[in-house]
């Protein structure tokens, strides 16, 4: 229920935000380093992140119970969110495809992301436990320390914390790198989270369940207009706050190891990214034609629509083969 209502909602709402932007003058300011091809999406719509968020929110917030775990998820997308939403507006008031500097977004995003940590371990009691399928638990709390703020004794398990960090800002960054053709990472991210709804579902997370379904339907619902030729972008907005909540989720639901299975799609784009840069660096000389590595495939011919499709593909292999090993290993354990 929770994936249609929140479906129907952006179907119905997305017309209404569209015109809105358009009679606002705020379009996607497309680069100039980038696909060509890509030239004529310049002045689409743009942060129709706002309105997913918007939905999430509220199909969360009305149709269920709503749980620690869950509200610490709705603080990662809101927070990474409006963090995007900023770096968007910059954008449209400049009129240039760049808006908040690297270190003032990586700044924001780790405030997220300490926040998200320090929550899950102090108010949703997440274990800084980590699981290792078939294998057992390493504990990350071994180096920690007690930190009183304002009369609150704060337990801060540095090494957990840390990893914390690192998955919010990863996922984050690489799902905005992933949001670079029609319908690419609204696709992808529905399907992850409906991985992450349904390994919730099964540990009887049901609130937790409810809000990675509600995701999953405001992604499907904004592909409605998202699919090529896109009629709206989500913007960083959009991608920087479904980041991360997919780190999140592996967060609360205890699935830390198995997020770079789950949303391997993300990992091999961030990875271009790198691999790109180090080996002009060290070499001159360019492993992919084009990174991320979804341009790549452009650059060789491939249709938007073709490397789209295939995105998804794999996506829902992967998510299918994490959820797969997570139950094995549940049951075996």
């Amino acid at each position: 229920m929770a994936v249609v209502v929140a479906l129907v909602l952006a179907i119905v709402l997305f017309p209404a935000w569209i015109r809105l932007l358009k009679f606002r003058n705020i379009g996607q300011q497309v680069r100039a380093d980038g696909p060509q091809g890509h030239l004529v999406k310049q002045g689409t719509p743009t942060m129709g992140g706002v309105l997913i968020l918007l939905v999430v929110s509220l199909v969360y917030l009305t149709l269920g119970e709503v749980g620690r775990s869950g509200m610490i998820c709705l603080v990662a997308l809101l927070g990474c969110g409006f963090l995007g939403f900023i770096d968007d507006y910059a954008k449209v008031v400049k009129e240039r495809s760049l808006g908040l500097t690297a270190r003032m977004k990586i700044a924001g995003q780790a405030v997220v992301a300490s926040a998200i940590g320090i929550l899950a371990v102090n108010w949703a009691h997440v274990s800084p436990e980590v699981i290792v399928p078939f294998v057992g638990t390493i504990d990350l709390g071994v180096w920690q320390s007690t930190l009183t703020v304002g009369g609150f004794a704060l337990e801060m398990p540095w090494l957990y914390l840390g990893l914390v960090f690192f998955m919010v800002l990863s996922f984050s960054n690489t799902v905005n790198l992933t949001d670079g053709l029609d319908g690419l990472a609204a696709g992808t991210v529905m399907i992850v989270m409906l991985a992450f709804s349904a390994i919730s579902f099964a540990q009887d997370n049901l609130e937790l369940a409810l809000f990675g379904a509600a995701v999953s339907g405001a992604c499907l619902g904004f592909l409605w207009y998202n699919s090529y030729p896109a009629d709206i972008f989500m913007g960083d907005t959009g991608s920087l706050g479904l980041g991360a909540v997919i780190a999140t989720m592996a967060v609360v639901t205890k699935t830390e190891l198995l997020a770079p299975l789950l949303g391997g799609i993300y990992v091999a784009e961030g990875l271009s990214v790198i691999l790109q840069v180090a080996s002009f660096k060290l070499t001159g000389k360019r492993i992919f034609r084009m990174a991320p590595i979804h341009h790549h495939f452009e650059m060789k011919g491939w249709s938007e629509t073709k490397v789209m499709v295939r995105f998804w593909i794999v996506t829902g292999a992967l998510a299918g083969a994490g959820f797969a090993l997570w139950f094995v290993a549940r049951a075996r354990f």
